[in-house]
């Protein structure tokens, strides 16, 4: 358990352990993370809301969002906070209707974005609405399923599903309300939710089926695991409980992940399919699993660094003259068919792209 609540620095972990690796730092022109990262991340504040059916904000559009802050953040650019800050404005005022219903782990997890502005700006209105999404998340309502209830008594959130996704989902809003807060019940609640979606899905190869019936390594599921685990790892006190056995996952995770790398740097659409097509939102969120280990001195960095530097070096090519990703799926539900998912359609600009490139950028200008 979390003994002691620490307030942590917004973005900054307190262990970093290792100093940026040459291979991570050192770029051509064209493929600077800073330069990269602006074009993305201006290109986004400048664009419409990415709607559920018309009505909530997607969560899509709040991964892009806190990563458009991440690297606002990291390069000091307060032209780029104000902006984000005013693109948000909104949302207590006229457009309040576009804030997401607090009943389903895809909509809870705006409180993240809430309360990363928080950090950066110190106004209560997002600690406020942040923690909403956060408490919302574990408290479970009157009208509740029987089997959401079962979760609940096991200590587990009622939005639980067992779906890899939820391990980004559920750990971002936990980890930011225990940054904002120091309280360790959030960090708790992350760390056994998260050990809960080890102990179930993953595979002795280490990656994560779709879903425990659905036998496919789709890339962009799996990258929201290899994205939770370290965004985790770097906020557990170093004695909690849970460390030990999430650790073990992302270790077993980034091992399998470097062998089904492609020649090219990508990794496809399904991982382990050499002859589907090299898909982004997914090669963004294994390099940025990579970026992190190394630079946390988790990974080995003879073996990690290169091969996000190469991953990093292939993504970039992608990135069409409107700064939009290219050749992103789109959202995609499970499905027992493997050419179900060498059909998908691909669209450029997608946010379930945009934002991993951004997550890459930031991470990449750790100092």
């Amino acid at each position: 358990m979390c003994k002691k609540a620490v307030i942590l620095l917004f973005l900054f972990p307190v262990r970093l352990l290792f100093a940026q690796h040459k291979e991570l730092t050192d770029f051509p022109k064209g493929y600077v993370p800073g330069e990269v990262g602006k074009l993305i991340a201006y290109h986004f504040v400048n664009g419409r809301h990415d709607l559920y059916a018309g009505q909530y904000i997607h969560y899509a559009e709040v991964c892009t969002w806190i990563g458009a802050l991440d690297y606002a953040v990291k390069t000091n650019d307060r032209k780029l906070i104000k902006l984000l800050q005013d693109k948000f404005e909104p949302f207590f005022t006229y457009e309040r209707a576009l804030l997401p219903p607090m009943n389903h782990v895809d909509y809870n997890m705006f409180g993240s974005l809430a309360l990363k502005l928080y950090q950066v700006t110190k106004d209560e209105r997002y600690k406020k609405m942040g923690l909403e999404y956060a408490d919302t998340q574990w408290e479970v309502p009157q009208n509740a399923k029987a089997e959401e209830k079962a979760w609940a008594d096991k200590g587990f959130s009622w939005q639980t599903r067992l779906w890899i996704d939820d391990m980004y989902m559920i750990t971002v809003v936990q980890g930011e309300a225990y940054k904002v807060t120091g309280d360790c019940r959030y960090i708790d609640r992350a760390a056994k939710e998260m050990v809960l979606y080890l102990d179930e899905l993953q595979r002795p190869n280490g990656l994560f089926y779709h879903a425990p019936d659905v036998p496919y390594y789709w890339g962009r599921g799996d990258g929201w695991m290899a994205v939770g685990m370290p965004n985790l790892l770097r906020l557990l006190p170093e004695d909690h409980k849970d460390r030990p056995r999430i650790r073990e996952g992302y270790l077993k995770m980034m091992n399998s992940l470097k062998d089904y790398q492609q020649p090219s740097g990508m990794w496809n659409q399904l991982i382990d399919e050499p002859s589907f097509w090299a898909e982004t939102s997914g090669t963004a969120m294994f390099a940025y699993a990579f970026i992190v280990g190394v630079q946390e001195g988790w990974l080995d960095v003879t073996e990690y660094a290169p091969a996000a530097r190469k991953a990093w070096l292939a993504m970039i090519p992608y990135i069409d003259s409107r700064n939009n990703v290219t050749e992103v799926c789109i959202g995609t539900g499970k499905k027992n068919d493997k050419q179900h998912y060498h059909d998908r359609p691909r669209n450029p600009g997608d946010l379930h792209g945009q934002a991993p490139y951004l997550w890459c950028a930031a991470a990449l200008l750790a100092k």
